[in-house]
């Protein structure tokens, strides 16, 4: 049995839950990629989620031409193809968006988040199996919300319709820090952050936070690598 076992069983968990909830206007459609890009998501799990990590680094939910396409964290597409050698068939949600239709690998858009966050740590750390030996990287909530083709984020969704997408999300987290046991938990971006602070109360692991390389964060515009660099070291998470 893989070591990764744990958290494969938790994702289907997870997915399962979240394809059962309902969402109202604004939101008109919803994407699960851990249901209709399942096998590249096991398979990035169970090649890179093996054993002990030092450091999980955790995002908010999938973006439009990252996770959405390749069912991978932050994924864009060519860093998860050339860079961790991931691939496969990507099906489709039960309801398409037209505005945002799901093309897989072959998707030529590139997530510039996914970008950016890979990117640094390709630089750092060369290989991805140099990296994964001590790192993980995850999404808290696995489904992406949209306005037609305005992305949502769940932090501007209805309260009392995001409250049973966060018990499970929550619960999914907490039993991912339990069996990556890390020493860190760092939330790229504010609400991350926030998140990971409330799930791992009474855990035995430190909180942190780095910058989100969002393009729409104008901090993030003017050197997203150099300024996460700086968050990591000051942590003490990295070392020079």
């Amino acid at each position: 049995m893989s070591a990764s076992h744990p958290l494969i069983t938790a994702a289907k968990k997870l997915s399962a839950q979240v394809d059962a909830l309902q969402f109202s206007p604004p939101v008109s459609y919803v994407y699960n990629p851990l249901s209709y890009a399942w096998p590249v998501h096991e398979a990035y799990l169970r090649r890179y989620g093996s054993g002990r990590k030092k450091v999980v680094l955790m995002g908010m939910n999938p973006g439009p031409f990252g996770m959405v396409q390749t069912g991978v964290p932050f994924g864009e597409v060519a860093m998860v193809r050339d860079w961790m050698g991931l691939s496969g068939e990507i099906g489709h949600p039960a309801v398409e968006n037209p505005k945002r239709p799901i093309e897989g690998f072959g998707c030529t858009r590139s997530e510039v988040s996914g970008r950016r966050l890979w990117g640094l740590f390709q630089d750092r750390f060369g290989t991805a199996d140099a990296f994964f030996a001590d790192h993980f990287v995850a999404n808290y909530c696995p489904l992406a919300f949209f306005d037609g083709g305005r992305n949502l984020t769940p932090d501007k969704l209805a309260a009392v319709e995001m409250a049973p997408v966060m018990a499970a999300c929550d619960a999914h987290l907490r039993t991912l820090i339990e069996a990556l046991s890390p020493e860190w938990v760092i939330g790229v971006g504010a609400w991350a952050e926030q998140r990971a602070a409330k799930v791992a109360a009474g855990l035995p692991v430190n909180i942190g936070r780095v910058l989100h390389p969002s393009p729409a964060s104008p901090a993030a515009n003017r050197g997203w690598s150099e300024a996460a660099t700086r968050q990591m070291l000051a942590l003490g998470v990295w070392a020079d």
